[in-house]
Formats: C-alpha cells, sequence, structure tokens
C-alpha cells in the first residue's frame, strides 16, 4: 500500500541504499541523498512527507535539514538516526521538528513504526535493543573519534586507565 514520498539522508552509502529497498518494499517512494547540498536539492525538487535523517553528517547535522524539511513540507514526518546517540541531540531533534531519534543500529521496522506512528504515544520497544557492553563500546569509539583518535586525551576524559583504554580499543565490538 503506497505511503507517500521519503526522503532519507545518510552519508553511509550502503546503509542508504539498503534502507531505501526496505522502504520501497514497505511502500514508500523513495529519494536519497548522501549530504546536505543533495538533500537541499532534493526537497527543492520534490518535498517529501516523510524523511529519514543522519544526524551526523560528513558536511554538517541533520539538523540543518528539518528547517528546510518544515519550510517545504510543514507536516512532513521527520525521524533522526544516529550512531552518536545522547539526551542533549535528542532534545535537539524534537525541538527541531523530529517526531522520533533512533540509535542505530536499528532497522526498517523500527523506523516505519516511528514514520507512521500516530497520537502521542510512545513506540513499542524494540525487540533486540543493544546490549551494555555494546552501548559502552560506542560511547568509548565516539569519545575517542572526538579526540581525534588520541589514546590519552580519551582516557582522561572517560576518567580511565590509558592502558585499560588501550586494551578495550585493541578488541572487537561487542555483538548486539
Amino acid at each position: 500500500m503506497p505511503q507517500g514520498k521519503l526522503l532519507i539522508v545518510d552519508d553511509d552509502a550502503v546503509f542508504c541504499k539498503r534502507l531505501a529497498r526496505a522502504m520501497q518494499v514497505a511502500g514508500f517512494e523513495v529519494n536519497t541523498a548522501e549530504s546536505l547540498a543533495a538533500a537541499k536539492t532534493a526537497i527543492q525538487q520534490d518535498p517529501p512527507a516523510y524523511a529519514v535523517l543522519d544526524l551526523k553528517l560528513e558536511d554538517g547535522s541533520g539538523l540543518d535539514i528539518t528547517a528546510w524539511l518544515h519550510a517545504a513540507q510543514p507536516n512532513c514526518r521527520i525521524v533522526m538516526l544516529t550512531g552518536f546517540g545522547n539526551i542533549a541531540t535528542a532534545v535537539a531533534a524534537v525541538k527541531a521538528g523530529a517526531v522520533d531519534y533512533l540509535a542505530k543500529p536499528t532497522g526498517p521496522d523500527e523506523i516505519i513504526s516511528a514514520l507512521l506512528q500516530q497520537g502521542e504515544s510512545l513506540p513499542p520497544p524494540p525487540e533486540d535493543p543493544m546490549s551494555a557492553d555494546r552501548v559502552r563500546w560506542e560511547h568509548i569509539q565516539r569519545v575517542f573519534e572526538q579526540c581525534n583518535r588520541n589514546v590519552s586525551e580519551t582516557a582522561r576524559r572517560l576518567k580511565m586507565h590509558r592502558r585499560t583504554l588501550q586494551r578495550i580499543l585493541a578488541k572487537h565490538a561487542p555483538h548486539s
């Protein structure tokens, strides 16, 4: 059943294509963009009814796109995705006009549910949430990248011993 026009903006090309295919199967007419400039052009040419935006793009923030979307299509339903979730960015996304804020990795079913959610009720909890170990590992990786991959600075900010951090960074990510 047709759902309407959907814009997906994510600089991860593989994720963007995979999500676009899943959303097409779900009945959305999908357009994708991998940068702020491409998103702005897509919005000007064909304003969508729905949007799935990555918070952190190589050339800016998905938060910038929300204003363009609401100017072109005031009732556009926006879901913000991020691999670097925290309360401050979640609040900023909702204030900017997003109807939901989902942490990556997330599946098409959760995104569709958030896009089509009606009323003020909370969406159901995820079927397979990230484990506490995975959340911790993702947080450490995010801080490490923000510190320009400087182990000593990252350890100081995380208030942990440098050698402990080096051991954690040397391991593979925990599953789920």
